[in-house]
């Protein structure tokens, strides 16, 4: 069978084509417009594989969707591609409802149409063994108390352009099972980390920093929580909703690694050998949830996964990977300025 993997080339969906090579024998073609995050050379070890085909697109070109699903027979689809950073949706949130919406009623679509063996597509006999898994975030559900934890059930209550454009297109997959009966699944992730991850999000912008000297500014008090996962752990956990998954589940992904961004960022200083007082408080940006916890008992319990890595564990094999590869943060710096 041959899964589809939209937004190969990113941070999680580079990691998890190369984990589903390693572990089983799927073939993958990864669809990706290599967009600014995006980064060739993180596959570059699987690049000859005769499993592994990559095109470079949009998954807004309706007609290059379109051909993939019908020359490479498509029976599975996995849905990275999305804007992603919440600042940037602060600053311009039309692109994140472009691709994070838009885009995704394109790959629903051509699933149905591919995959329905009957013209009625509003009576499809999908047969065979078909599955569109929607790669979501804990995000979509807003902000929590001290006590609570995100659960399926949790009412989604975005609170930036970013997340409101990830529930939305949650709905519309939900809405294409309901009403069409297209075998779908949804996993919310909490907020991961690992290496070659794109240097605006805060790990390894903050190592970034703490390696050439600079301050580490936190927004507010620093006290936001959230939930730190593991990529590789959110890998396996895909896999498993693909091979196990009830048709129509959501499944929240969670690391049970609560940290404040404050510890985080005090973790970095002391593996970069830099003082507290390298880190600064910026004003708070607008519409910031202030702890985020996943309960990802459902998974553990109906589909058997867990994750393997404690965030001491992931921190270290995270830095150490930063700390080895300075060429990494040098290749984003050049291909930055070549932008600006």
């Amino acid at each position: 069978m041959k899964i589809l993997v939209t937004g190969g080339a990113g941070f999680i969906g580079s990691h998890f084509i190369k984990y589903m090579l390693a572990q089983t024998e799927f073939q993958i073609v990864n669809l990706d417009a290599l967009t600014y995050a995006a980064d060739l050379d993180s596959l570059e070890a699987v690049a000859g594989s005769e499993r592994y085909t990559f095109i470079q697109g949009n998954i807004n070109n309706r007609s290059l969707v379109q051909s993939i699903f019908r020359e490479h027979n498509i029976t599975i689809v996995v849905n990275f591609a999305a804007e992603s950073h919440v600042d940037r949706s602060i600053v311009d949130p039309e692109i994140f409802t472009k691709t994070n919406v838009l885009g995704t009623q394109v790959l629903l679509d051509t699933a149905l149409k591919s995959w329905s063996r009957k013209p009625d597509k509003y009576a499809p006999d999908l047969g065979g063994h078909h599955k569109f898994i929607q790669i979501s975030t804990d995000e979509v559900y807003g902000s929590l108390q001290a006590s609570e934890y995100f659960t399926e059930h949790t009412n989604l209550s975005p609170n930036s352009p970013y997340s409101a454009s990830k529930a939305a297109a949650d709905m519309l997959v939900r809405a294409y099972h309901q009403t069409y009966g297209l075998p779908v699944n949804i996993t919310r992730c909490s907020n991961n980390y690992g290496p070659n991850q794109y240097p605006e999000k805060l790990i390894p912008f903050m190592f970034s920093r703490a390696m050439k000297g600079e301050k580490l500014p936190l927004y507010g008090d620093g006290l936001q929580i959230r939930d730190w996962l593991y990529v590789e752990d959110h890998c396996s956990a895909i896999a498993v909703v693909l091979e196990k998954g009830k048709d129509g589940e959501v499944y929240n992904i969670g690391g049970n690694n609560e940290k404040t961004n404050i510890e985080v960022a005090l973790n970095i200083l002391a593996h970069a050998g830099k003082e507290k007082e390298e880190i600064c408080f910026v004003t708070d940006r607008p519409g910031h949830d202030r702890r985020y916890a996943i309960d990802s008992s459902k998974i553990q319990q109906e589909l058997g996964w867990s994750p393997v890595y404690t965030f001491e564990k992931g921190i270290k094999l995270t830095l150490d990977w930063y700390q080895q590869h300075p060429e990494w943060f040098k290749k984003i710096a050049a291909a930055k300025s070549q932008i600006s």
